[in-house]
């Protein structure tokens, strides 16, 4: 299989020169993880994701996107072999590739990500996600709980790359936080980036969560689990147990590690 069979072609990208607040609003409308940088003769730059947006607290500032877009790791092309290419994806830890023409030619053709794959592999290889969820979720989850302040959380997702976290209220899920959910809800910027911060009171989280958690248990098969992530676009789903307890989080690239081993 090559990348261009499973390439999203359609994913938008954005020049250099453009404003970041664009590319923030790209991000948040388009719901969408990361948006490709490019020349004005679209040649592949750079990328910027939702981390790299958060840094932004007015919509009107002026900085451009080559101020805040990230080098590129790792890029593939249309006709490299894409198990590879998600092996070294996983291996690095990177749920999305930008894809270009060739080697040669760095022409911007779109973006491999995990969920690409994911949901090939549910096509054409569903026996490879028949193992339980236990045998690959993490048990070792950060969560948050509802009293914590915004401020605290967008720091710990910044500074520790986190792109969601499990919202747990004596070890019980009550919800999740995402960085899309604090891009979003512009009107709870953090304190520390409002030249007003010092005069208002800190949000919580209980005041951004979203309560309603697709959330799975041990024994479900990996193979819903990825169902979930594919068709409802989420990253990581939590897993609990019968009462309800946090025992573990399960996220695209625990999937896409099962596939290609």
């Amino acid at each position: 299989m090559r990348v261009k069979e499973i390439t999203n072609e359609k994913h938008p990208f954005v020049y250099e020169d453009e404003l970041a607040t664009k590319a923030r609003a790209m991000i948040r409308d388009l719901n969408v993880r990361i948006i490709p940088v490019t020349d004005g003769d679209q040649k592949i730059l750079g990328i910027v994701s939702r981390g790299d947006l958060m840094i932004i607290s007015s919509q009107v500032s002026a900085m451009r996107v080559k101020g805040i877009m990230a080098n590129l790791a790792h890029i593939a092309a249309m006709d490299d072999d894409a198990f590879a290419i998600v092996k070294e994806m996983v291996r690095f830890d990177e749920w999305y590739v930008p894809v270009v023409n060739s080697s040669q030619d760095k022409t911007y053709r779109g973006v491999l990500g995990l969920e690409n794959f994911i949901e090939f592999s549910i096509k054409t290889s569903p026996e490879k996600l028949a193992k339980p969820v236990s045998e690959i979720m993490c048990k070792d989850v950060i969560s948050c709980s509802p009293e914590d302040e915004v401020d605290n959380i967008w720091r710990l997702m910044q500074t520790k790359s986190f792109a969601g976290l499990p919202v747990t209220k004596k070890n019980k899920l009550v919800g999740m936080i995402t960085q899309k959910d604090l891009l979003e809800s512009e009107r709870f910027f953090p304190t520390f980036e409002s030249a007003k911060g010092r005069f208002r009171t800190p949000s919580k989280i209980s005041s951004l969560m979203k309560t309603e958690v697709l959330a799975v248990e041990p024994s479900t098969k990996v193979i819903r689990v990825a169902k979930i992530m594919v068709f409802s676009n989420i990253g990581r789903v939590p897993v609990k147990d019968e009462k309800g307890m946090l025992v573990g989080i399960v996220d695209r690239e625990d999937v896409a590690r099962l596939l290609v081993k």
